[in-house]
């Protein structure tokens, strides 16, 4: 499996530090469950763990997730890991305080099926905090999907999740810096959004 293959590098390939954007707006999720979905290696869950939250990593990458748990370990902290694919996980309805979504690159349907998924299992007042790739990444060649289908917008956002408050939604260029596979500029972007 693609993924296994690449988390079974010995090192943390995105790192172990937190994404920059979900560690500056991690106070914007309200304190409780919260459900990191595509969580490689565990470095969000496991940070999110460190802030005091209940956490569940899903992945669909056994050997990603057994790092995670490493890392939790390393950190002290408890993170309950699915072994999933999120065309095939339950999130439950009205089940999470919180929803966490990083560089978590879906084609069409499935994005759409899991965005609709994330909106009926947050609590009300629930957050969904995302960053992904825009198709301009594609410009960047340092890291993403490298097909413009598996890229994010702000368009795209507001019309799947239509019915939550976006409290921050906005494509930017950032530096990235994470690990060894994102590396350098990159084209992306950020929402922060409550279910009502």
């Amino acid at each position: 499996m693609f993924w296994d293959e690449k988390f079974s590098a010995d090192h943390y390939i995105y790192g172990t530090d937190p994404n920059d954007f979900l560690a500056a707006q991690v106070g914007a999720i309200p304190k409780g469950r919260v459900l990191c979905i595509g969580d490689g290696e565990g470095r969000n869950g496991v940070f999110l763990a460190t802030q005091g939250y209940q956490v569940t990593s899903v992945d669909s990458s056994r050997v990603g997730l057994g790092k995670a748990q490493k890392l939790a370990a390393e950190k002290g902290v408890t993170l309950e890991t699915v072994v999933a694919d999120l065309n095939d996980f339950d999130m439950g309805h009205a089940a999470w305080d919180g929803v966490v979504s990083i560089y978590c690159h879906l084609p069409e349907p499935l994005r759409q099926k899991v965005h609709g998924n994330i909106v009926r299992a947050l609590n009300p007042g629930g957050v969904l905090l995302l960053e992904a790739y825009t198709p301009k990444q594609l410009e960047y060649n340092m890291g993403g999907p490298p097909v413009v289908e598996l890229m994010y917008t702000a368009d795209i956002l507001r019309h799947d999740l239509a019915s939550l408050e976006f409290e921050h939604l906005q494509e930017l260029d950032r530096e990235v810096i994470e690990g060894t596979h994102h590396f350098g500029m990159g084209a992306v972007v950020q929402a922060i959004a409550q279910k009502p």
